[in-house]
């Protein structure tokens, strides 16, 4: 199976607020691409977790096989950090196909997704992560290329215009989108299975941190997986990196084996809490509470009183703090649970307190 990775340096680059601590699911800098693609699974088999998703591919893909045609297009939708992007190489490799694999901000141009239709082989995957953000120009080129594999050019302008149909063979289109109520409701159609990846048990974290770390050559025990795995927000990325720098932090502690005091330890020295907040969530929370007495209070607001960036707030912290139902979102705004107050060891209705 070929891989490819596309991308377009005239890209615009249009501010993106990205949480850069450890508990973002947005690849860290220093993370290479060699590094995640080491640690990605490369079968069905080897895949831990999102079982109900691996049955249903396994009977798509064994249907494919037998009539020995393309895949389905495919929707994978859910948080970032999930693994969709490895579950489109999985599909191309049980297919024994290319992936290529391109992002929606570099598709600007129409010549952009033209190039990458064109040289595109039967059965190929073209992988399109973002794929809520496509322009809508790249967008409706796609619509016929998905449904008839046919690419229509316009050549010519004015009254010379006119339109050339080019044929495409038969591939598969897989999009990634961690929002897919933003779709337009012409391309959400065209594809054929449509599928959602959950957040990860904590056993089933367990069994990816200790896949990890026999790939990288870490010694740990079951206990100290256990303890990265309860504080990694239900995401493997999240989870590989947590155990990355748990390493880090026991091999300058001399120590040959990460357990789960050791586990705990480092964690600890970096902010995550046993619940897997951070110093960034707690703030949030301890705003909430502290500054306007448990809300509701607007998510503009927070990001003033924080410092933080009002979109980070809600794309990156947020959603983990809402699942864990330590805040809820209301028409009037957010507001702190009693679990969040007993979280942090707060009163619920208390005169002073300290922040932390």
């Amino acid at each position: 199976m070929a891989i490819k990775r596309l991308s377009d340096s005239s890209t615009p680059k249009s501010p993106q607020p990205l949480a850069t601590n450890l508990l973002s699911a947005t690849p860290a800098i220093e993370e290479t691409q060699s590094a995640e693609d080491s640690i990605r699974p490369t079968s069905l088999d080897d895949y831990i977790g999102q079982q109900d998703l691996k049955n249903s591919l396994k009977i798509t893909i064994q249907a494919a096989k037998a009539r020995k045609e393309a895949l389905d297009h495919l929707l994978l939708y859910g948080p970032p950090g999930l693994g969709k992007t490895t579950m489109s190489l999985i599909l191309a490799a049980e297919m024994g196909v290319s992936c290529k694999i391109t992002a929606a901000p570099a598709l600007e141009r129409p010549r952009d997704i033209t190039g990458l239709l064109i040289n595109l082989k039967p059965g190929d995957i073209l992988f399109i992560d973002e794929i809520h953000r496509l322009n809508r120009v790249t967008e409706e080129l796609l619509y016929p290329a998905m449904e008839d594999y046919r690419l229509d050019i316009t050549a010519g302008k004015g009254q010379t215009a006119r339109i050339q149909s080019i044929s495409l063979p038969r591939f598969t289109l897989i999009g990634a989108t961690t929002k897919i109520g933003t779709l337009t409701s012409p391309l959400r159609d065209r594809f054929g299975l449509i599928q959602r990846l959950r957040f990860y048990e904590p056993e089933e974290l367990t069994l990816i941190i200790l896949r990890t770390a026999k790939i990288i050559n870490t010694i740990i025990d079951e206990d100290g997986a256990k303890e990265i795995a309860r504080r990694s927000r239900g995401t493997p990325r999240i989870a590989n990196r947590l155990l990355k720098r748990v390493r880090d932090y026991v091999q300058v502690k001399g120590e040959k084996c990460i357990n789960q005091d050791l586990a705990a330890e480092a964690l600890e020295q970096l902010n995550v809490d046993h619940q897997g907040l951070d110093w960034t969530d707690r703030l949030v929370l301890n705003t909430i509470i502290q500054q306007f007495k448990g809300g509701p209070v607007g998510i503009e607001t927070i990001a003033a009183a924080t410092g933080e960036d009002a979109r980070t707030i809600e794309d990156v912290y947020e959603p983990y703090l809402l699942q864990i139902g330590y805040l809820n979102r209301t028409l009037r705004g957010r507001i702190a649970t009693e679990a969040a107050y007993k979280h942090l060891g707060i009163a619920k209705n208390p005169d002073n307190f300290s922040l932390f």
